[in-house]
């Protein structure tokens, strides 16, 4: 039987045999994960902390992680959703960690906000439309990291903000408060690209 392990653009399998030789610390099972999932992990890191250096650093980590904890791993859920979540804590572990250093904007940054409605549909249908229109790499280079980190864990692992604010040590309105900053801003980004296609 095969245990799916999904992540934004990959597709991986692992067998219930691996994963349960892994739980027991088998070398060659924990490469095996290694393997199945470095690809999806340093992708989220990467863009969560918006570097290489800290996306290897977290990848590194996070699988460390894996190696000494998966003996917990219980099968409750899929064991790609359990990594994705020890990569995730790293990732925002790392952001915090650059915080305390003055590295980067304070947590709870002010952003400049355009009101998008209180209608939660219709925000996300927005979002949506916002995303299929905006180059990815670069959009997520111009936002904050703590609004880039909501973004992607929303948009595109498909966390919950009760699910992003556990992970921040927040509450689900900053979650979504970020979030519908970060799309205003990507908005006013569109509006000022637009103005210069139009000049040229």
């Amino acid at each position: 039987t095969m245990t799916p392990a999904t992540s934004p653009g990959v597709a991986v399998a692992v067998d219930e045999v691996t994963v349960a030789r892994a739980r027991h610390r088998d070398g060659q099972a924990l490469e095996a994960l290694y393997r199945s999932f470095a690809t999806p992990v340093y992708t989220l890191a990467r863009r969560i902390c918006g570097s290489v250096p800290a996306a290897e650093d977290v990848l590194q980590e996070t699988f460390l992680e894996v190696m000494r904890s998966i003996h917990t791993f219980r099968g409750e859920g899929s064991l790609a959703g359990w990594i994705r979540r020890v990569a995730a804590s790293k990732a925002l572990m790392r952001l915090r960690s650059e915080r305390a250093r003055g590295d980067h904007e304070p947590l709870d940054e002010v952003l400049p906000f355009v009101a998008v409605g209180g209608d939660e549909a219709r925000t996300d249908a927005h979002a949506h439309a916002v995303g299929a229109r905006v180059d990815l790499e670069t959009a997520l280079a111009g936002l904050a990291p703590i609004s880039r980190a909501v973004v992607w864990l929303h948009e595109v692992e498909g966390y919950t903000h009760e699910e992003i604010a556990v992970l921040l040590g927040k509450t689900p309105s900053f979650s979504k408060s970020q979030l519908a900053r970060a799309y205003a801003r990507l908005r006013a980004a569109l509006a000022q690209q637009a103005g210069r296609q139009s000049c040229t």
